[in-house]
């Protein structure tokens, strides 16, 4: 899937947490080796867009060429997800995120020390593809160490890792590779790939993985009833997200403010962190209301930027109010899925990878489109397009994709995954 402080938020008093996970507790520490597992995919994709002249300098390429390691990224995602999730259904969850974070280390290693262009792209394609199994299992991975009443929250602190790799990650992960080079930086997310493995190996409980006979093909996931129209909010959302927030520079340059991208990106990224928590603490009495609420808020935040993009002011609070819709989004449709799809929750979750990298790789081609065709004033217009049918699918999923009351510990139970 594409905001100072090193380590995830303190969760709410009450949160209760151990490190057993037994109990009616979060097992705090195995839930952080997981995230940190998120902050690395994350990462790992997103690095090359701050230290693009430098690497292509090094392999004798264009910016632009070089820019296309993110887009590979995201196609071995949406690639191999779903028919890597399906292969490995049955292999215990810590030797497939062993396996995955092992992926990430070769990739970076490669990269790190490659001179070859072609051969980058072959070790990014290949980290792509670890993110593809990794993504597809660390969320059912938490909601498996939590009760069924605290699965929401578990998965929200997992999460929480995505706004703080972008908004610490990759801005320091900039500044420390103009300062020690490109190739130490992937380096060193080589040996933070290990460090995962070394966390997840003490930290994490092991689960079996599904049984021949328990799994759902992928076609009869997609029958389960709310998972499709998850899917749909899935790939509209992500799209509308995404053609804004690729071309924000550009659309910020239109009005004058291109000097301000940095601080409208930072505002952005603290609310999104304030969205996380938010979302963690209500997420599993609120699932419905806080996704209405989160595209109703990004829909406003699209409107200001459509009619006020004059006022500097006015677009800081856009920005504002961007990240607190935006920020918990992954959580709750990552928990929406899961729900739905509770009997294929593996499955599920690799369909909705491969959605949500779709609609990234669609929304930089879409927004460039747009661009072009009406200028960078039509963006944040077309989010409002797009979002209108996100809200229609939201009210109208209200008996299994976005109920009012999430489904009960006995439904919710993963039985032999």
């Amino acid at each position: 899937m594409r905001n100072d402080t090193t380590q995830l938020p303190v969760p709410p008093a009450d949160f209760r947490v151990d490190a057993g996970g037994a109990g009616q507790k979060l097992p705090l520490p195995a839930l952080l080796a997981l995230a940190t597992a998120v902050f690395l995919t994350v990462l790992t994709e997103t690095l090359p867009a701050g230290l693009l002249p430098a690497m292509s300098a090094d392999l004798s390429v264009s910016e632009s060429a070089m820019g296309q390691s993110v887009t590979i990224y995201a196609i071995g995602t949406a690639l191999t997800a779903i028919p890597l999730t399906a292969a490995t259904a049955g292999w215990r969850r810590k030797r497939l995120l062993a396996t995955a974070m092992t992926g990430f280390a070769l990739a970076n290693t490669v990269t790190a020390f490659s001179a070859s262009y072609g051969l980058t792209m072959v070790a990014r394609f290949v980290a792509g593809v670890a993110a593809g199994v990794a993504w597809a299992m660390l969320v059912g991975y938490a909601r498996r160490m939590a009760p069924a009443h605290l699965r929401g929250r578990a998965i929200a602190i997992v999460l929480a890792a995505i706004p703080i790799a972008l908004a610490l990650g990759v801005p320091a992960g900039t500044f420390l590779g103009e300062a020690v080079g490109w190739r130490a930086m992937f380096a060193l997310m080589t040996v933070l790939a290990l460090a995962v493995i070394a966390a997840v190996a003490v930290l994490a409980p092991d689960y079996p993985g599904q049984r021949p006979e328990g799994r759902t093909p992928v076609l009869r996931t997609l029958a389960l009833p709310g998972v499709i129209p998850v899917l749909v909010v899935t790939l509209l959302f992500v799209l509308a997200h995404t053609i804004l927030y690729t071309y924000i520079a550009t659309f910020l340059g239109e009005f004058g403010m291109g000097g301000s991208t940095g601080l409208v990106l930072l505002l952005f990224g603290g609310a999104s962190m304030v969205s996380i928590w938010i979302v963690g603490a209500q997420i599993d009495r609120r699932l419905r209301s806080l996704t209405i609420a989160s595209a109703l808020l990004v829909a406003v935040a699209a409107a200001a930027l459509a009619v006020l993009a004059g006022s500097p002011v006015l677009v800081y609070l856009a920005a504002i109010l961007w990240g607190l819709g935006w920020g918990g989004v992954p959580t709750l449709l990552t928990t929406a899925v899961g729900d739905a799809g509770s009997e294929a929750a593996d499955a599920a979750q690799a369909i909705l990878v491969t959605l949500w990298n779709a609609a990234m790789a669609g929304g930089g081609v879409a927004g460039g489109v747009l661009l072009g065709i009406l200028g960078a004033a039509a963006l944040p217009w077309s989010v409002l397009a797009l979002l209108v049918p996100v809200l229609v699918v939201v009210l109208a999923a209200r008996a299994h994709a976005f109920p009012a009351r999430r489904p009960s510990s006995k439904s919710d139970a993963p039985s032999n995954l």
